[in-house]
């Protein structure tokens, strides 16, 4: 089912749940803090185990923030760089489904909104802008070496943005599902698409070596199509490693087999009446377990100014306090590390298992 409307249309997710009841009896804890730097698992850390962090100013943010940054591990941060080594990564949440992530000497752009609103052609339906970081520019940004696109879709694939970063740096890198090759392809010389099990070595100007893996993600339409782009990437020396799914949405038992230290989803599910735009909550604490996550990223792609007639309706179910709840019965060592925008976090490789 889509939504048609003069001027463009808005696809919808074919494997779309239907539409659920908050349960008004979940207990939530409140936060400590209206911006928490991270949020450690509900409960006690052994003497061995322990979280360090580190703050030093980030160059390349919007010029109105005031930007720290975070270096945490289980007892490995001290006396650790603020680079982390190669075998790290750095997570800049740019709100949406927009990051920028670091490892191994590798910058890689992910999803980016940062020309306009998010908007999809039809801003009377549905127009959105962001809370934060609304001062960041494409110019704020460090040079990037990859462009890594998980969906066809304005919320990923976003032509304003895309269309002046082409025109800045027409040969950088792309990784990007087949559904986006119409709106790549004008744009991009050095494009590979990648589909659900494929991969792809990203090489550094150090010679080292980042694995990107697509997997299975949301199939959307009408026309209903292959599904889009989920990722795994490995770290360097493969001691740790990274899955990104902007939807919550995918194909679990594909990803039995994979393994996952840092998840990053969604929790808190967005819902239209008989249609989940945006899963989380309970399937983002199973996607967790399945891949054995020792860090949870919670993104909160739905944290947007927006207006339109598809903004009223949507409603949301479940909160990041609830979503810890979850996952500290069905995983109690993983760790849930709230980003804040605009500020990297920097993740070593964990020490034990969960």
């Amino acid at each position: 089912m889509a939504m048609v409307v003069s001027g463009g249309k808005m696809p919808l997710h074919a494997n779309a749940l239907p539409l659920s009841i908050i349960n008004t009896k979940t207990r939530v804890r409140p936060a400590a803090s209206s911006f928490p730097l991270f949020s450690p698992a509900p409960h006690s850390h052994s003497p061995s185990s322990s979280l360090s962090i580190r703050f030093k100013p980030l160059q390349h943010v919007s010029r109105s923030l005031s930007v720290v940054s975070s270096v945490l591990s289980e007892d490995r941060a001290t006396g650790v760089s603020g680079s982390g080594g190669t075998d790290a990564f750095k997570l800049t949440y740019l709100e949406g489904n927009s990051w920028l992530w670091e490892t191994g000497g590798l910058r890689i752009l992910v999803d980016p909104i940062l020309v306009g609103n998010l908007d999809f052609g039809i801003p009377w339906l549905y127009d959105a802008a962001k809370r934060f970081l609304k001062g960041f520019k494409l110019d704020d940004l460090p040079e990037v070496d990859c462009l890594l696109i998980t969906q066809s879709l304005d919320d990923h694939c976003h032509l304003n943005t895309l269309r002046p970063l082409s025109k800045k740096s027409p040969d950088v890198k792309v990784i990007a599902t087949p559904n986006a090759k119409p709106l790549l392809d004008p744009l991009f010389r050095n494009v590979t698409y990648l589909e659900p099990g494929e991969s792809y070595e990203l090489n550094a100007r150090n010679g080292s070596k980042v694995r990107v893996k697509a997997t299975a993600g949301p199939v959307l339409g009408p026309p209903w199509q292959r599904p889009e782009n989920g990722y795994l990437l490995a770290s360097p020396e493969d001691q740790i490693s990274l899955y990104y799914e902007p939807h919550c949405v995918c194909n679990m038992e594909l990803l039995k087999n994979e393994r996952a230290d840092i998840v990053i989803t969604p929790v808190i599910k967005q819902l239209l009446p008989q249609f989940t735009l945006v899963s989380g909550q309970e399937d983002a604490v199973q996607l967790a377990k399945i891949l054995k996550a020792k860090f949870v990223v919670p993104m909160q792609n739905g944290d947007l100014d927006a207006k339109g007639i598809l903004a009223s309706i949507i409603k949301k179910e479940g909160t990041i306090e609830s979503f810890k709840d979850l996952l500290a019965r069905e995983l109690p060592k993983a760790q849930v590390l709230e980003p804040i925008a605009g500020v990297p976090l920097e993740i070593l490789p964990p020490t034990s298992d969960v």
